[in-house]
């Protein structure tokens, strides 16, 4: 846990350096998004300004800007266009996850299916989608096109798998992080790959640039799975627990029923069969992940996928983009947003 906390102001600084740098190029992207979501259906208008409003840190438009910049891209708006793409599917995914989930709070505020219902959120949700797959029309790539469709269909993957193994706290780690891997890491790799694919690079500087986004996404969902069982960090923006609420089993209740003895899987297994967990349940489960220090061994492995991606922006010269983008693969470890 000491190696977390020393990277507090690497961390922070590398997402605000990175804003800083795309920031001309960030405020268009805002400009797109709320013109491509502009719809003569009231309810539609109503639902994307509401989502609009709840904010988000914008990485998945960061990481385009940030990798088109690193690849010299400098002519047009298409970065501008693409990133917007990205961060409108990243939208639709959390619409559509919230209903699943049965989700009451995103970003401190209640969901949109809290509020208008289901089917509104799943509709709207798609409508997103679709207003996607004209950016990627309109930019005429055909390579952007195959990318940024196959990752949409990816994610579904992902969200059918997961859903495939609801509740299993014996899930193999390998069968988590093809659920991460798609549901998250596949868009944090279309995101930077868009960047090399805009500049016309070869192949080796777009698969180095995949590689940094899949593993970047990686760091960053296991890092949020465990986020949401570490009492000892209140720094993060959102409440404990929400996971474990939601009967969602992610890397800390896998590796927690690992470790744990014959009468505590059985307890796991029963807390998480329970239509509904309790206060005291959720008590009972951080005793028993701080009794077996799972949240370092999730930090641990988390590290396993930073070195990785870091690793994969070597064949760069060393500029400040490069710079920027390899503290960033730290980034998800600590933070406060």
């Amino acid at each position: 846990m000491g190696t977390v906390v020393q990277l507090k102001n690497k961390i922070n600084n590398s997402y605000l350096d990175l804003k800083s740098s795309v920031e001309d190029k960030l405020v268009l992207v805002e400009e797109r998004i709320k013109t491509k979501l502009i719809s003569k259906v009231d309810l539609v208008e109503k639902m994307t300004k509401y989502h609009l409003d709840t904010g988000g840190k914008r990485l998945r438009a960061l990481l385009t800007l940030g990798s088109s910049k690193l690849c010299g891209y400098q002519k047009g708006t298409r970065d501008v266009n693409l990133a917007a793409c990205v961060e409108l599917i990243h939208a639709a995914t959390l619409m559509h996850d919230d209903v699943i989930d049965n989700g009451d709070l995103r970003r401190g505020k209640k969901t949109l299916n809290k509020i208008w219902g289901n089917q509104s959120s799943i509709l709207v949700g798609d409508y997103l989608l679709s207003r996607c797959f004209e950016m990627m029309v309109e930019d005429g790539d055909q390579e952007v096109l195959k990318l940024l469709s196959s990752t949409s269909a990816e994610i579904s993957q992902g969200e059918v798998l997961q859903l495939q193994h609801n509740r299993e706290i014996d899930m193999l780690e390998e069968t988590y992080l093809k659920i991460i891997s798609s549901k998250t890491a596949s868009l944090f790799a279309a995101a930077t790959k868009v960047g090399a694919i805009l500049s016309n690079q070869e192949n080796k500087v777009k698969d180095a640039l995949e590689f940094y986004g899949k593993n970047l996404g990686l760091t960053f969902q296991i890092a949020d799975d465990t986020l949401d069982y570490n009492s000892e960090l209140k720094l993060f923006g959102k409440e404990i627990g929400n996971d474990f609420f939601e009967g969602k089993v992610t890397l800390p209740i896998i590796l927690l029923n690992q470790k744990a003895n014959a009468d505590e899987k059985k307890d796991i297994k029963n807390c998480f069969l329970n239509h509904e967990r309790s206060e005291s349940d959720f008590k009972s489960i951080l005793g028993l992940i701080k009794k077996y220090d799972i949240i370092n061994d999730c930090y641990l492995k988390a590290e396993y996928f930073i070195g990785l991606s870091s690793n994969s922006l070597s064949i760069f010269p060393d500029t400040k983009e490069k710079e920027i983008l390899k503290k960033l693969t730290s980034f998800s470890l600590e933070r406060n947003f």
